[in-house]
């Protein structure tokens, strides 16, 4: 009764039978928006605080070289330069993070063609300072190119 004066206005659209997939393709077809577009968000983390819980995919970064036990490195964020350095003088670390792109890479488009519009790709340390902003940050340069991205940092914060 309280919409009954814009009824008329307005369509009715049965989608009981339609995916949230299709329905999503639909939608984005009635307002003109690009199907084709997705945005990355690459979000660090610290395990002691727990899982993002709205991450599409979690990777673990811990069994990496800690810069926490280095005194010097210990103040720093994975935003610094010696943390950097730090990191990509581990041959572990540049394959981990080479096969963490790879992954992403990969599987990027399966996201796409599901007309998902946000994948959300959480990388985790101890505490979220050091290994986990760097593979985020790291990351987040490598994609920017093709896709549009953001980066979250949720202990930074």
């Amino acid at each position: 009764e309280t919409l009954a004066d814009i009824a008329p206005l307005g369509n009715r659209i049965d989608t009981s039978d339609l995916s949230a997939s299709a329905l999503r393709l639909w939608i984005k077809d009635l307002i003109g928006q690009d199907r084709s577009r997705i945005t990355l968000l690459f979000e660090s983390f610290g395990f002691k605080h727990g899982i993002p819980l709205d991450a599409d995919m979690v990777f673990d970064v811990r069994c990496l070289p800690n810069p926490h036990y280095v005194p010097e490195l210990r103040p720093l964020t994975g935003r610094d330069q010696p943390i950097k350095a730090y990191l990509e003088a581990s041959p572990d670390a540049m394959a981990m993070l080479t096969d963490i792109r790879s992954f992403v890479e990969n599987w990027l488009p399966c996201f796409i063609r599901d007309h998902r519009a946000y994948l959300t790709v959480a990388i985790g340390c101890t505490g979220g300072q050091h290994r986990s902003v760097y593979f985020a940050e790291t990351l987040a340069v490598a994609f920017r190119e093709r896709e549009q991205v953001l980066v979250r940092h949720r202990e930074l914060a």
